[in-house]
């Protein structure tokens, strides 16, 4: 490595970098490159094939000899360090010059493309995002071929160089809120950027809350949809998620696949989401609250069988609800962190086992079994991780608020998330839209899924500078062929 010149020698501390001499009429050759990420095909049948067979030719002629599209001629280090660490190969002339021919000969190693392993679906494509942000990006383009889809390309993280790109819709997506998240971005100062979960937090308008402002995905035909509606989407090279942006709190409780449904019957499936999560919220709670304060509230038809089934048990409610919640808690991240046969089996076996003994020895009553197992299949429901995680979180301080409080802790808790939701912002968007700030014409799409034929505007609350999908006079005529024209 001696006589390599003196810029490449920091590379070469690095036992899978290569460097060596190559003698052409027009000056000694020095290649580069790091084994482990390039490709051993491209490099001996392109790149060392053609320096053999035209050890004549000049360094410009060289440049346009090399059969390899992606190339270039540059003399900034910066940028020649960056393409040698994503697996091009650097050509220089002599050892005193500063223009290197760069050309891609990274080695495309990784998973193929998948079915979606968290956002699974009977109806619709079956195609999920991998690591390789350029796999990911091809997707998307097989979906929206459409002139005006933009990718704009950053880098983040001072030691992981990792590649991000924004997808958005020119026209379509709002200037403001593309701006907003390009500056986010190039303001993230960490040296390591691993997944696109770790971008999603950093750039979030407020860091701090429980509530997630953007929405994960690793389906394709989703981050179609959220494009063409005016959103912007993140992804990154590595991770096999995007999320886009802004969003607001009734996305979370819709999932992709209520689009392939009849509207009808989509819109069934998103009521029992919402009454599913107001439930899991409130259960608990309530039920500390009446048996601790309010118990002549209870029907006579229910009395004798929760009185029968709290008389062996020693503690007050507050504690017996707290030991289910564990047991639960303890379950769901058990059955989360095995393998997936193990975790199964475990969240079965163990669920019924403790469900029973925990009745047996008096720990608990038969009816709070009941409403906690409620309570946790409700919080499956929600489509997205992060927001199911934030049920699972909210249901605690509700429960303490009822026992200090009762009824009146259950007012106050709830007072206190509507004020913290309509002081939340996605990219500046206000997160309660279209219910604060109030929009008639954004509710049709909320808890109701409706026809298409009414889908003819996009969501003002987006503020795209082009607001209209199709024109709606035209869109609820069916044209169908009369008899004559069949038979002619």
């Amino acid at each position: 490595m001696s006589t390599v010149p003196e810029f490449w020698k920091e590379l070469g501390e690095s036992a899978d970098f290569v460097c060596y001499e190559h003698q052409m009429n027009a000056g000694t050759l020095f290649i580069g490159y790091f084994k482990s990420l390039t490709e051993e095909e491209v490099l001996q049948q392109h790149i060392l094939s053609c320096l053999s067979n035209h050890s004549d030719m000049s360094f410009e002629d060289l440049y346009h000899c090399v059969p390899v599209a992606e190339k270039e001629i540059s003399s900034d280090w910066d940028l020649i360090e960056s393409k040698i660490y994503r697996g091009y190969v650097a050509i220089q002339l002599g050892r005193q010059s500063h223009h290197c021919i760069l050309i891609n000969a990274a080695a495309s190693k990784g998973r193929n493309v998948t079915i979606p392993e968290v956002e699974f679906t009977v109806e619709g494509p079956r195609e999920a995002f991998v690591e390789s942000l350029d796999v990911n990006l091809n997707l998307i383009r097989k979906r929206l071929p459409y002139p005006d889809l933009r990718v704009k390309e950053l880098t983040v993280g001072s030691i992981s160089k990792s590649r991000v790109a924004i997808i958005y819709i020119k026209g379509i997506a709002n200037e403001q809120y593309l701006n907003t998240c390009i500056q986010r971005i190039k303001d993230v100062k960490f040296d390591q950027i691993t997944d696109t979960t770790l971008l999603q937090q950093m750039i979030e308008d407020n860091s701090n809350s429980i509530f997630p402002q953007t929405i994960g995905t690793e389906r394709a035909d989703y981050v179609a949809w959220a494009v063409s509606s005016g959103q912007l989407c993140v992804m990154k090279d590595g991770s096999p998620t995007a999320f886009f942006a802004p969003v607001n709190l009734w996305s979370f409780f819709i999932t992709y696949e209520d689009y392939y449904l009849p509207w009808i019957v989509g819109s069934l499936l998103r009521m029992i989401r919402v009454f599913a999560v107001l439930f899991s919220v409130y259960a608990s709670s309530l039920y500390v609250a009446v048996m601790t304060y309010h118990g002549q509230g209870i029907s006579n038809v229910f009395l004798p069988t929760i009185v029968s089934s709290r008389i062996n048990v020693p503690f007050p409610p507050i504690v017996e609800v707290l030991i289910m919640e564990l047991v639960i808690e303890l379950l769901r991240e058990a059955g989360a962190r095995l393998p997936t046969k193990i975790g199964q089996t475990i969240g079965i076996v163990g669920g019924i086992v403790l469900g029973t003994a925990a009745v047996e020895a008096a720990l608990t009553s038969n009816f709070l079994l009941i409403i906690v197992a409620l309570s946790a299949l409700a919080s499956f429901t929600t489509p997205i991780f992060r927001m199911s995680a934030t049920i699972r979180i909210l249901r605690f301080p509700f429960i303490f608020a009822a026992q200090i409080w009762g009824l009146l802790g259950i007012f106050i808790c709830t007072f206190a998330l509507v004020a913290h939701l309509l002081r939340l912002t996605s990219l500046g968007m206000p997160y309660l839209v279209p219910i604060y700030p109030f929009r008639t014409s954004d509710l049709y799409d909320t808890v109701v899924r409706p026809p298409y034929s009414k889908f003819h505007h996009r969501f003002s609350f987006l503020r795209s500078p082009n607001p209209v999908r199709f024109d709606k006079k035209n869109a609820n005529k069916k044209r169908d062929l009369k008899k004559r024209d069949i038979d002619e």
